[in-house]
């Protein structure tokens, strides 16, 4: 017997919660994928949310909330997902054994492994498949996530009448966005760039091998050009993503845009060389780039430059379906970027 309330094909609505804006996504299983049902995003005001951590709940709440009241979804069965300080994510190399042995080791072992207290975190594991399957050891996925942040979530989006069933990691919600829109390459590295954070997680043949939380962002960009030229955030914010010309200030803007994004790249090229120091004969096929942060004018040419990889812009609607009635397809190719994250969370099932 099929339970139509047990039905993997019920989605959870994917809400991602940055510094800069709340974006919400609802998606539905087709025959051939996924359509999109309904997206939107809201700015918080600025310290809303700072590191991940919720700095004003009831603001982010209320936002949440006219989103939902506003794209009519009744849904009620949420996903988030977390990101900085709160939220380790490290690979330890293990005997292999069945998961019950092996979520009773990392609980008793857990505190070698990471920084925190073990009664203050939530913890999580995903086993990577060794490339042999004889091996006797293979590497583990160890995701730890503060108690006290996760917990601030879960109050919030219950005081707004939602009900929050899973909770993810921002580099790992980006792979699920990457596989779902029929990524196949073999090593490839996925960089999502966030007003405040960027999150970069590399895999390889599928599996998530080198993940990363950088609190670097966009929005260190728009401010700098907004001192450098001293005029307000709008319009600093419109030079940055090209949409406004610089005239006279043309020189400054590429000086602030090539000392910021070296930053930028500077930590990328720190996650491929790990990659490449443990995987020496499986090269990077390309860098997938997502995020605000990724409308930044002549920023993929800039990183395909300094890395000497091909970069993408990566759009996880490109092939999905919509009613085009409702949402316009030009919009959906301009908000795609700043969407991965919410929409890798809304293909998860709400009963897993």
């Amino acid at each position: 017997m099929s339970l139509p309330f047990l039905s993997k094909n019920n989605l959870v609505v994917g809400v991602d919660i940055g510094s800069h804006a709340v974006k919400v996504c609802q998606l539905k299983r087709i025959d051939k994928g996924y359509a999109v049902v309904s997206l939107g995003s809201a700015v918080l005001p600025e310290g809303a949310v700072d590191d991940g951590t919720l700095v004003e709940p009831e603001i982010v709440g209320k936002a949440i909330s006219s989103l939902f009241k506003n794209l009519k979804i009744i849904n009620k069965k949420v996903g988030f997902s977390i990101s900085g300080y709160s939220v380790i994510v490290k690979k330890v190399n293990l005997l292999v054994m069945e998961d019950a042995q092996m979520e009773e080791h990392i609980m008793a072992e857990a505190e070698q492994y990471i920084p925190f207290d073990i009664d203050d975190v939530y913890l999580d594991f995903q086993s990577l498949k060794p490339s042999n399957e004889n091996a006797e050891r293979a590497d583990v996925m160890l995701v730890a996530a503060k108690k006290e942040v996760v917990d601030e979530y879960l109050d919030m989006l219950h005081d707004i009448g939602l009900e929050p069933v899973l909770v993810d990691v921002d580099g790992f919600a980006l792979e699920n966005t990457f596989e779902a829109s029929g990524g196949h390459e073999n090593n490839v590295a996925l960089v999502d760039i966030g007003a405040s954070k960027m999150n970069i997680n590399i895999l390889s043949k599928g599996m998530s091998v080198v993940a990363r939380d950088i609190v670097v962002g966009s929005r260190q960009l728009t401010e700098q050009i907004q001192a450098s030229l001293d005029i307000d955030f709008d319009e600093a914010e419109a030079i940055k993503l090209g949409q406004s010309p610089a005239g006279e200030n043309q020189q400054m803007i590429e000086e602030i845009f090539s000392s910021t994004c070296t930053q930028w790249v500077l930590e990328i090229k720190k996650a491929i060389d790990l990659y490449h120091a443990n995987n020496p004969d499986a090269p990077l096929e390309k860098l997938v780039l997502s995020g605000g942060g990724s409308k930044v004018a002549g920023l993929a040419d800039f990183l395909a430059h300094e890395t000497g990889l091909k970069v993408d812009l990566f759009n996880p609607f490109r092939h999905m379906s919509s009613n085009s009635k409702k949402i316009d397809a030009d919009y959906l190719d301009s908000i795609g970027p700043e969407m991965a994250i919410a929409t890798g969370i809304a293909i998860r099932p709400s009963v897993i």
